[in-house]
């Protein structure tokens, strides 16, 4: 009873579907530089792996600011196709796209990733072993599971995705989309949080060169480890592989 009651109030709220979540944040802005900051100030002559790298606008980014190599990696051979396009008509040979990637990297960069990963300390381990001996992950990702838009599509209003139940938010998507899948999981929503990434990174061989957890602008005065997983925007890092790994 519940579910279809929170179901039928879901189709009123936005029954189109559509996200109301859109880039504008990016305009005028490079995402790498928005996103980033000054972590990734410079990879002239190095070798990076853009993990989960979309249509790779990133990557080819990268090439131009003058890296050696980028290697584009993700899943999606839809965004795989377009990545490959957009390198061709940019003129760029020093890029290439892939579903995984055995090279050894300088600089392995993950940008809005870490909230989509089933098996995000698997994904962890798996740039570690991408990496040399000195090299860094250099991560960005948001919004986190509390948020309040963490729940992406699912955040109809703010907060939306933690007063919905699963059941009923999937139900929803179900009359927008047909692609049969029925969890927050099969979505690919990993219900990431600000504390359970910092475990994660703790956990690892990374040694923390930087982590910065960026606040909703609107709510900086109120941001504080009391309230960050609600009032954090962004989680940045730049998590470095001993000089002396093996």
């Amino acid at each position: 009873m519940v579910t279809a009651l929170q179901y039928e109030l879901l189709r009123l709220i936005r029954p189109s579907g559509r996200s109301h979540l859109t880039g504008a944040v990016y305009k005028d802005k490079g995402k790498l530089d928005v996103l980033l900051g000054d972590l990734l100030s410079d990879v002239q002559g190095q070798v990076v792996i853009d993990f989960g790298c979309g249509d790779g606008a990133e990557a080819i980014e990268m090439a131009r600011r003058g890296a050696a190599h980028v290697i584009g990696v993700d899943i999606n051979l839809e965004c795989l196709a377009t990545a490959r396009r957009n390198a061709a008509e940019a003129g760029l040979d020093c890029v290439t796209f892939a579903t995984g990637t055995e090279a050894q990297a300088d600089v392995v960069v993950s940008l809005d990733s870490f909230e989509h990963f089933a098996d995000p300390a698997a994904m962890l381990q798996r740039m570690y072993g991408l990496l040399r001996p000195g090299g860094a992950v250099i991560a960005s990702f948001g919004p986190t599971w509390y948020h309040p838009y963490g729940g992406h599509l699912f955040s109809v209003f703010p907060w939306a995705h933690l007063l919905f139940s699963e059941r009923a938010l999937i139900r929803w998507r179900s009359d927008h989309r047909t692609d049969g899948k029925m969890s927050f999981a099969e979505v690919g929503l990993s219900r990431m949080t600000v504390g359970r990434f910092l475990r994660l990174a703790h956990a690892t061989q990374f040694e923390i060169e930087h982590l910065e957890l960026v606040p909703i602008r609107r709510l900086r005065p109120f941001h504080n480890r009391l309230t960050r997983e609600f009032f954090t925007a962004i989680v940045r890092c730049k998590l470095r592989k001993p000089t002396a790994a093996v």
